[in-house]
């Protein structure tokens, strides 16, 4: 039997671990991101074409989210973890190697499959420890995103006029290969204690009964759990919807709209990110405080309002305004959301409800631009709110399932 105190110090080693991968995706996804207008000089691809490459992320990390979670079941997630993160490091080597847009897509498709594949994996070994740890710390790990975003793309526009794409990105491999072999050697060593929910090769399933009273109740407890876990992917991908089209269109609404200067224009998004950081950096306390299903009714009803206010705001400093009040709103529910999915369908449930939300980062922007011709982009940017409104209402009809849904259990357990 493992010792209170020795217990206690493995966790704490797999958080900090779980936590440098967290920050090192965020932190390379934003170095990409800022040397996107550079890439696109270099291929040469115009809007259009730029526009199709760069729906090969979406589409790479959509196909391999659910692979992900039948590689979790299989090789554990901390493996998976540590795999994904070092195809992360490498992959982002493609895009500066691309000289048209066709190139540059497929470059994308890998760099967005193993993207995807590390949220899914990290997102599930992290779902494991918080059954260990018994303490909701999921908003945690995705301040260390947040905050690995912003040193990423704080960095990288400090190296763009100094650094080639090729050498900046050529930086920040080594720099993700560093990060994932020492906070690797943490996940792998640690694996087996970890809760893991791979069976060993020479483990035999246990055999099930034919028939027996308790069968009936198993399906049924199988069943509600696939129904919780679309449940909570359904409100991912409310809340994604809009943090999608706000970092695509937010800024354009305050220059076009309300004539808002460049600096003011770029802040917007800015003040947005900034409360999303603090927003989840507070996450853990909130839930413990108020509970999952009260922090998603609070955070979607927060959301709303900062949103619509984002929106119909007649002044620039007004909508920023409502851009924090969103930050704040949203900070949290995405990650309660992937961590009620994973206490509910272990890693499966993660890549089911990661997967339904990322589709909302995919289809926010263009839904919001075939909205905004219509209509006009104020008008189409109360959709935003109007998804973060029903994600609190579905959390406030569902919240009876919270109490439904415990982590995982260790292997063997």
């Amino acid at each position: 039997m493992v010792a209170p105190e020795a217990a206690g110090q493995r966790s704490r080693r797999l958080r900090i671990a779980l936590t440098a991968f967290f920050a090192v995706d965020g932190f390379l996804f934003a170095g990409w991101v800022v040397r996107i207008p550079a890439i696109k000089a270099q291929t040469g691809a115009g809007a259009g074409a730029l526009g199709l490459a760069l729906l090969g992320v979406s589409a790479g990390a959509v196909a391999f989210m659910m692979l992900t979670g039948r590689l979790c079941r299989r090789f554990g997630s901390h493996a998976v973890t540590v795999a994904s993160g070092a195809a992360l490091a490498l992959s982002i080597l493609l895009p500066p190697l691309a000289h048209s847009a066709t190139a540059l897509g497929l470059a994308l498709l890998v760099f967005g499959a193993a993207y995807g594949s590390l949220n899914v994996a990290m997102n599930s070994a992290a779902v494991e420890l918080i059954a260990t740890l018994r303490r909701p710390v999921m908003s945690g790990f995705h301040a260390a995103f947040s905050l690995g975003g912003m040193v990423g793309a704080g960095l990288g526009g400090l190296v763009a006029g100094h650094l080639s794409p090729t050498a900046h990105l050529s930086a920040l491999a080594a720099c993700g290969l560093l990060a994932t072999a020492g906070a690797g050697a943490v996940l792998l060593r640690e694996r087996a204690g970890a809760g893991s929910t791979a069976r060993r090769p020479t483990e035999r399933p246990a055999e099930r009964p034919v028939a027996g009273p308790d069968r009936p109740r198993r399906a049924d407890a199988s069943g509600r759990s696939r129904r919780l876990v679309l449940v909570f992917g359904v409100i991912a991908l409310c809340t994604a919807y809009g943090e999608g089209a706000l970092a695509d269109w937010g800024a354009l609404h305050l220059s076009q709209d309300l004539s808002a200067a460049p600096g003011l224009a770029a802040a917007g998004y800015a003040v947005f990110a900034l409360a999303m950081t603090v927003g989840r950096l507070s996450g853990t306390a909130v839930v413990e405080r108020f509970g999952p299903a009260r922090a998603l009714v609070a955070g979607g009803t927060t959301a709303a309002s900062g949103l619509l206010l984002g929106a119909l705001a007649p002044t620039a400093w007004g909508a920023c305004v409502g851009f924090a009040v969103a930050g704040l709103g949203l900070a949290n529910i995405f990650p309660i959301a992937l961590a009620r999915a994973g206490a509910a369908g272990g890693p499966n449930g993660v890549a089911v409800a990661s997967t339904i939300g990322y589709g909302g980062m995919l289809l926010g922007p263009p839904a919001i631009g075939f909205l905004a011709e219509a209509w006009g982009l104020p008008v189409a940017l109360t959709t935003l709110a109007l998804l973060a409104a029903v994600a609190a209402l579905i959390a406030h009809l569902t919240r009876g399932a919270h109490r439904g849904t415990t982590g995982p259990r260790p292997a063997g357990s």
